[in-house]
């Protein structure tokens, strides 16, 4: 069993215009073509059996309709997360609704999103998915959107769990792209902390991935690719090359998913 807890994709309607935005954006090739129908090839192709959608509302306006249609494509060998912008003055009602629509957890991209880690017009965000029990992931360290802002960083994230301490957050990118030095030295042994693999593969050194996972355990760490910006056989390369013990392997690659996100599989 194997659960890519990272990939992204986008309404048929809108799927080629948020590529090539994305693709020149990035100035990063893509693996899919961003439509639902290409992100379960490819997950497919790879052998993936699940993947987890991540949908971001980049603008306030957008949330509710987001939601919707991660509920609509959630079938199949695809599983989703919901939703909120922290500007919209109704996230609380809406974190409610994903919650009661069956959606496993909220997705937030500060780059994206216009917002800092730290912000504690947040905390009521928090405090209200901890109540739910709704995972958060969320996008940490350099993103080539905004390459010399860094919004969300580890030593952010220490912040923010400890105004809300019961609040479990994958944090994406193995804690923090490019940032590995300071997810090791700050954010690992933390329970209700998980990272992804999401995007590491070819950019991460193995050596120090592989520190991190000594240390954070192996059952706080999501198998993750990132599809469309890296195929899902690029990440599960990577992990079959880093010798974990077969325990250790299979946890990263479905069981910590399936247990922190409650799935019947």
């Amino acid at each position: 069993m194997k659960i890519d807890c990272h990939v992204h994709a986008f309404p048929d309607a809108i799927a080629e215009r948020a590529m090539d935005r994305l693709v020149n954006v990035a100035k990063q090739s893509a693996y899919s073509n961003g439509t639902v129908d290409d992100c379960r090839r490819v997950l497919e192709e790879t052998g993936m059996d699940y993947g987890v959608v991540l949908p971001i509302a980049t603008k306030p306006t957008q949330q509710k309709s987001i939601n919707d249609w991660a509920k609509e494509i959630y079938t199949g060998n695809l599983i989703s997360f919901g939703t909120v912008h922290p500007y919209n003055d109704s996230f609380l009602e809406e974190l409610d609704r994903i919650k009661a629509m069956g959606l496993k957890g909220v997705k937030l991209h500060p780059d994206y999103q216009g917002f800092f880690l730290f912000d504690d017009r947040l905390l009521p965000f928090w405090k209200r998915c901890e109540e739910l029990k709704l995972p958060v992931v969320i996008h940490m360290g350099f993103d080539p959107v905004s390459p010399l802002t860094h919004r969300a960083v580890p030593q952010d994230l220490i912040y923010v769990h400890g105004k809300v301490p019961g609040v479990n957050i994958i944090a994406a990118h193995m804690g923090g792209m490019y940032a590995w030095d300071a997810v090791y030295h700050y954010l690992c042994t933390d329970r209700h902390i998980w990272f992804d693999t999401a995007f590491t593969a070819g950019n991460m050194p193995s050596e120090l991935m592989k520190k991190i996972i000594e240390k954070h355990g192996a059952d706080r760490i999501l198998f993750a690719s990132d599809l469309p910006w890296h195929s899902p056989d690029m990440e599960d390369k990577m992990i079959e090359e880093l010798g974990l013990s077969d325990n250790d392997a299979e946890m990263i690659y479905w069981k910590n998913a399936a247990e922190l996100l409650q799935l019947d599989i």
